[in-house]
């Protein structure tokens, strides 16, 4: 159960490696039959399916155990990931974001995605370096001031919607959405007690620091707003 990288990559490996043989030897003969199938590609999606039944038996097992999760939804999403841009595989076939999408592993999964979210926010609001911008030496590169706490909580969100953006369905799609809204709210919470500390010296560095933060994330967010 620890280990579902073991068998995911055996896949991919069976996929590269039969790959040569498929398109010389196979797929002529299909071709001359006037068949349509793409030999590769059933017998990736082939593939495929054995690994969604052993998704199936071993999710239940390890609903419950945040580390053993967690590790399996990163391997699959990184499995997925090869599998579309290495191995060109159809986003009409069946994948393992359907097994990730089924109700009890899908709020499992948006529960501890919230909760290692929130961790990170706790452990980058902390850091000595929070409200200090890793390029304040360079001039052209840092015109925002944008301190590495507000930077580090925009990656967090995009490493997110870079995580769900192949689930299956808008519907779920939208609650994760609703996820980095929360997360989004909580930031501007917490940078709001930050800023009460501070209000006798508002011109002082960390005040500007948490406006110059304000400033990057509302623009950020805006340049994401075309983004569907």
């Amino acid at each position: 159960l620890n280990k579902p990288e073991w068998y995911l990559t055996q896949v991919l490996m069976w996929i590269g490696n039969h790959a040569k043989f498929l398109d010389d030897k196979i797929q002529p003969i299909l071709d001359k039959a006037g068949s349509s199938v793409n030999a590769g590609l059933e017998f990736s999606r082939a593939l495929v399916m054995l690994i969604l039944e052993k998704l199936a038996v071993d999710i239940p097992c390890l609903l419950y155990d945040d580390t053993l999760f967690c590790h399996l939804v990163d391997e699959v999403l990184l499995f997925e990931r090869e599998l579309y841009c290495v191995h060109g595989y159809l986003s009409s076939f069946p994948s393992c974001m359907h097994i990730l999408s089924e109700e009890s592993c899908f709020q499992r999964w948006l529960t501890v995605e919230k909760k290692f979210a929130l961790q990170k926010m706790d452990s980058m609001l902390s850091s000595e370096a929070a409200w200090i911008s890793q390029y304040k030496d360079i001039t052209d590169v840092d015109e925002m001031k944008v301190p590495d706490c507000a930077e580090t909580f925009m990656t967090l969100l995009l490493v997110i919607t870079d995580r769900y953006k192949n689930l299956p369905t808008a519907s779920r799609k939208l609650q994760f959405l609703g996820l980095q809204k929360e997360l989004v709210d909580d930031f501007r919470i917490r940078l709001t007690q930050v800023m009460k500390e501070e209000t006798r010296a508002s011109l002082g560095f960390r005040y500007c620091a948490i406006l110059n933060a304000v400033n990057y994330i509302a623009t950020v967010l805006a340049d994401w707003a075309d983004n569907v």
